[in-house]
């Protein structure tokens, strides 16, 4: 019998080995201590966060929720998370004792489904062999006690029934809750949004957090450099975004951060164009926003390159608007004072105001007018787990937060769309650090790329 248990969990773990995700794990105390910061932030309340469940056409990959991620590093579908705040003891109230409760953490794994499981990889489930020490959860439960471990918790104390917290718009979520409400004979409460609580936690990184985005950078500069190598006249859009994805891969990435962006000619005055379809011409200047996520984490880079390989005296003019208008918003920034993504331009403090104020008094149109007005969007947003990471904006930019930089001028009847962006870290003496230093910045750089 013991033996037989023996190979069964050998068997388990070498299935586990051959379908597990190529991703860096961070430590498990790093998680554990998200998920107290969280259950402290619950103010005696309950949170409940769900994974998403496996998607049923395998060419539509299963990524984690980013705050599931961000709180367990566990990267199965199906699971879900409940972590219960801490609260003192609290005064009697007629018919109900008060009781006090501790900080507790629960990991509910999905029941099994054996026959899937030969389409798709193994899975671990609460009896699984080992399941606490490999999930780092305190506790782990059958997805069958969710439901009853909530009960029991309102039914103790009845306030918590409105101070429980999910993430907004999840079938899942939603069912759990009217449930709940059922069984326990009362209506059913709006949940509170959790993302309004795993937000402030997740804006500012931590060290290996930090080294998870450098290294995103690094294989998104790889797949960069290949594509300053590989665009000329006559080649397509989609085969420079495929050269791209294939450096990424190489370089240890598991997927692209968003769909990537190459745009030549009129495509490259449109924001997010990501149809990929056009052939590039001589001439023509291309926009490149592509990057990739390492390990969960995210980068987010765009250069602009002469489809020949040599800008044009109007092209070059554009370019050094661009890049003269993300230099100002760097010498600007002061760490702690510094906003981000303010579209009024109004507010001395943010970047954006800076930067427009930039380019809006260096360079006209055919027109002779300003080219402020061909700036169309924020100048950055925050980076982590996703490429656009969860933030109140303006944001007021401090120590450990990572962000982008990105100008752009966009001028349609030229057929002349120019952007550039790089993301920074907040260094803990205030300064910035470019992610993305390696990679050309100057119109001179990007013609010498593209040359060797």
């Amino acid at each position: 019998m013991k033996i037989s248990r023996v190979l069964a969990l050998a068997c388990f773990l070498l299935a586990a080995i051959s379908v597990a995700p190529a991703t860096e794990k961070q430590l498990a105390a790093d998680y554990h201590a998200r998920r107290v910061a969280l259950g402290n932030a619950l103010q005696g309340g309950i949170a409940v966060l769900f994974a998403p469940e496996e998607p049923v056409l395998d060419f539509d990959a299963h990524r984690q929720d980013s705050d599931f991620y961000y709180l367990t590093g566990w990267d199965e579908p199906g699971a879900a998370l409940m972590i219960v705040g801490p609260t003192p003891a609290d005064k009697e109230r007629p018919g109900q004792t008060a009781h006090p409760r501790e900080y507790k953490e629960i990991l509910f794994l999905p029941t099994r489904n054996l026959r899937l499981e030969q389409y798709t990889g193994a899975k671990m489930d609460a009896a699984t062999p080992g399941v606490t020490r490999a999930t780092g959860v305190d506790n782990v439960e059958p997805m069958t006690s969710l439901a009853a471990d909530l009960n029991k918790l309102i039914a103790d104390d009845r306030r918590v029934a409105i101070n429980v917290w999910t993430q907004p718009h999840v079938k899942a979520a939603d069912s759990l809750l009217d449930f709940t409400a059922a069984t326990l004979g009362t209506t059913a409460t709006e949940p509170r949004d959790v993302t309004t609580l795993t937000m402030p936690l997740r804006e500012t990184k931590d060290a290996r957090e930090i080294d998870l985005l450098k290294k995103a950078s690094e294989a998104s500069i790889a797949g960069q450099r290949e594509m300053m190598k590989a665009v000329k006249p006559g080649e397509t859009e989609r085969t420079i975004a495929g050269i791209m994805t294939a450096a990424w891969y190489r370089n240890g990435c598991e997927r692209p951060s968003y769909a990537p962006i190459v745009g030549t000619g009129i495509d490259s005055t449109i924001l997010h164009y990501s149809a990929n379809a056009r052939t590039i011409e001589d001439g023509d200047v291309v926009v490149v926003d592509a990057a990739c996520e390492y390990s969960m984490y995210a980068s987010d880079i765009t250069r602009t390159i002469p489809a020949n390989g040599h800008f044009t005296a109007r092209q070059r003019e554009i370019y050094d608007v661009v890049l003269g208008a993300q230099k100002a918003a760097i010498d600007a920034f002061v760490a702690g004072k510094s906003k981000i993504n303010d579209f009024s331009h109004r507010d001395p403090d943010t970047l954006d105001a800076v930067a427009f104020s930039y380019i809006n008094t260096h360079g006209k149109d055919l027109h002779g007018q300003p080219l402020g007005k061909y700036w169309l969007h924020g100048l950055g947003h925050m980076v982590g787990i996703d490429v656009h990471d969860p933030a109140q904006y303006p944001a007021v930019l401090k120590p450990g937060m990572v962000f982008t930089i990105e100008p752009g001028v966009y001028i349609p009847e030229e057929k002349l769309g120019v952007r550039i962006e790089c993301d920074f870290l907040v260094l803990p003496d205030g300064k910035l650090l470019d992610l993305d230093a390696d990679l050309p910045h100057t119109a001179d750089e990007v013609e010498a790329a593209m040359r060797n």
